[in-house]
């Protein structure tokens, strides 16, 4: 069967990202696409993927998307992949982030927002659980978890924390394999020299901020740096930018960012999207997209430099156990966010009540879209 078109590749994934809710909820689907419908990868290609990614920093149905475009048109095709399916979340994050600053000061919009914050708290607690029940086994997993969000709680650096749970891990934990499947194939050089081109770009378009406006540079920096440390999904980027926004630099205050947060859950994509509203916070149309680039980017270019070594890296004990490290320092992390998020609001019964039943919903599977929508509708008639 002959390689597709980059533009249908484009189209595809485009299509695809317009009902990507659920981050890694999105992996069957892109499976379903990639493999049975378009028979563009098989299936011991497309595990492959799943077992690299699980290793990578990055959303993982993002990181899916770039890497079934990088197995069927090379670099361009991953770019094309990468792009299409981002830009859906982007689009109606930017229109949502657009009215959410020019109405802020409505009654009803405030409600709605602050029965938001609500399901944000049971949201992040919700993830936590889910987080702790698939990766913490042991004695020793949770105390490097409660090691993490202690070190989060007293307003410590959480890429410390991540890096030394990593560190720790690597002599504490036995190799478990981290559920990742024994992989099959590999591929060429072709994607490290992609990954060459687009670390060069990126270096060229932040020397560029710089030159423009410093702190454009400094926004799309620290995006960068996020990313980087995005293991385990994009979840992670919740308390490293949470540290970052709103702590270390106070772009946003507590409460505007699990707006932020509450946002991205209501547009389609990874909750990393969320950038693009600091992005906007910071510098409007321009920081938002300088943002959503900069974010996404790292995850890509290691994704593709990483592609032509999956073999070696899935095999490697080390790799698995730092995997399994930064999954464990992500579960004490999000844990101290849920915390930080619940402190920052002024409690009233009814809103107690309202923040455990949208934790229960959440608890019984009930679709976190719906969820969301349920909180804002609640919160503009009743908070």
């Amino acid at each position: 069967m002959s390689a597709p078109s980059l533009t249908r590749i484009f189209l595809a994934f485009t299509r695809l990202g317009l009902t990507a809710f659920g981050g890694p909820a999105m992996v069957p689907y892109i499976r379903a696409l990639a493999v049975e419908r378009k028979q563009w990868l098989d299936d011991a290609s497309f595990s492959l993927g799943m077992s690299l990614t699980q290793l990578l920093p990055g959303a993982t149905a993002m990181q899916m998307a770039a890497y079934v475009g990088l197995r069927t048109r090379g670099g361009p095709g991953a770019l094309a992949a990468y792009a299409g399916f981002g830009l859906p979340a982007f689009l109606l994050m930017l229109g949502l982030t657009a009215l959410y600053f020019s109405a802020r000061d409505v009654a009803v919009v405030t409600s709605a927002f602050a029965g938001l914050q609500l399901v944000i708290v049971a949201l992040i607690l919700h993830a936590a659980v889910n987080f702790a029940r698939r990766y913490l086994s042991g004695p020793a997993d949770m105390a490097l978890a409660c090691l993490a969000g202690v070190w989060l709680g007293l307003k410590g650096n959480p890429i410390l924390a991540m890096a030394a749970v990593c560190a720790l891990a690597v002599f504490l934990l036995r190799d478990e394999g981290c559920g990742l499947p024994e992989p099959r194939e590999s591929t060429g050089n072709g994607p490290l020299r992609f990954a060459l081109l687009l670390l060069a770009g990126l270096a060229l378009f932040l020397a560029a901020l710089f030159i423009v406006d410093p702190e454009l540079f400094r926004l799309g920096l620290l995006m960068v740096k996020i990313d980087c440390f995005a293991f385990g999904g994009g979840y992670v980027s919740v308390p490293l930018m949470l540290h970052e926004v709103v702590e270390v630099r106070g772009w946003l205050t507590g409460p505007m960012f699990m707006d932020g947060i509450a946002l991205g859950q209501v547009t389609p994509g990874p909750i990393v999207m969320t950038g693009a509203f600091v992005g906007y916070a910071v510098a409007g149309l321009a920081g938002a997209l300088i943002a959503a680039v900069t974010v996404f980017s790292p995850s890509l270019i290691v994704l593709c430099a990483a592609t032509p070594f999956a073999d070696r890296l899935i095999r490697s004990p080390i790799a698995r156990r730092v995997l399994k490290g930064s999954l464990i320092s992500l579960v004490g992390l999000m844990a101290a966010v849920a915390v930080r998020f619940g402190v920052s609001i002024h409690w009233t019964i009814p809103q107690a009540v309202f923040a455990l039943a949208a934790f229960i919903s959440l608890r019984k599977k009930a679709d976190i879209l719906w969820v969301v929508l349920a909180g804002a509708g609640i919160g503009a008639l009743a908070f």
